[in-house]
């Protein structure tokens, strides 16, 4: 009999998220039966925290829920032949140190994974955040060589792989980021232009300063003031994904505005919201590429590891703050 421990969402968040809002539950988990369905034994290894979890915590959870979230796993008991004991997979289950399943909702690492990698990885630049990155540049931008894209949250999970995957398609890559650390980091892996956002004394002139002939594609992960501005920058039949809104997350009152219609009629723009799972058919194919690319060192990888099951409330709001430079995960 295993004791699994799992953090739940006490009270919905308003505004901010505190660690408050979250409650430590222990659950006992049942003895694997042969010929059930529950066939397979799991604990977790590395948990993500992501900025989807902060909307989506209102949109599909009830108070008392376990909160949602992706997991590298690795299997202690089965008997289930497709999974062998040891092997290590991703799954959705949310915070929590062990659970059952019967090998369904399970997806094994890629087989050609190499040894040396962190497996912490199929939760970043090669999990979810990298497919952000990967679809949401080539089939919603739809960039092309010597084009300008600029990219918000520059040194998060999602837009510092967006713009290493830009440089490899032959762009040019402005880049923010809110610290001088991120700022040097981005320089570091190859973005052209970047610029701290917080210390700019104006964000419409750093962007001119930064791109004087504007912008063709700019994968937006903040939403707000950054993307008001930003769009009257963006070049004639420009492409704006939106990946994200992270900087109206957590308004008490929702922002006023903007007004894109003028910008967006006379420039001609497109714009599309998406969400990664569209492409769940050609999951395969991203994580193949992506990881071709980190092995081969064209696309380097950062992580914000904080250490301890007990400390996930923190690192998800200090995720949510700024505080982490790429991907941020918990070791448990």
């Amino acid at each position: 009999m295993v004791i699994a421990k799992a953090w739940a969402l006490k009270k919905h968040f308003e505004g901010f998220p505190k660690t408050s809002d979250f409650d430590l539950k222990k659950i006992e988990l049942p003895n694997l039966k042969d010929g059930g369905e529950q066939k397979l034994l799991l604990e977790s290894v590395f948990l993500s925290v992501d900025p989807y979890m902060r909307p989506y915590s209102r949109r599909i959870m009830k108070e008392g829920d376990i909160m949602i979230g992706t997991q590298v796993a690795r299997i202690v008991e089965s008997k289930n032949p497709a999974f062998t004991v040891g092997a290590f997979v991703v799954a959705d289950r949310g915070w929590r140190t062990h659970f059952i399943s019967d090998g369904k909702d399970l997806r094994l690492l890629p087989s050609n994974w190499p040894e040396s990698l962190p497996k912490s990885l199929a939760l970043g630049t090669v999990g979810m955040p990298g497919l952000t990155a990967y679809f949401g540049l080539l089939e919603v931008c739809k960039m092309k060589p010597g084009e300008t894209v600029l990219v918000n949250a520059a040194a998060g999970a999602v837009g510092s792989v967006v713009g290493q995957l830009a440089k490899i398609g032959g762009c040019k890559v402005v880049g923010c980021a809110g610290s001088d650390d991120k700022v040097a980091y981005l320089k570091k892996i190859g973005f052209d232009e970047v610029f701290n956002y917080k210390t700019v004394k104006s964000l419409d002139e750093a962007l001119r300063n930064a791109s004087p002939d504007g912008y063709d594609c700019f994968f937006d992960n903040v939403g707000g003031e950054f993307a008001s501005v930003a769009i009257n920058q963006m070049k004639k039949y420009g492409r704006i994904a939106i990946c994200g809104a992270i900087s109206q997350y957590n308004d008490s009152v929702p922002q006023k505005g903007p007004y894109v219609q003028m910008p967006m009629i006379f420039k001609e723009l497109r714009m599309e919201g998406f969400i990664v799972s569209r492409w769940n058919n050609r999951r395969e194919e991203g994580l193949q590429a992506l990881l071709k690319w980190v092995v081969e060192g064209k696309v380097k990888c950062h992580e914000h590891v904080t250490e301890g099951f007990e400390n996930m409330p923190m690192a998800f709001i200090g995720m949510l703050k700024g505080e982490n430079l790429g991907k941020a995960v918990v070791k448990v």
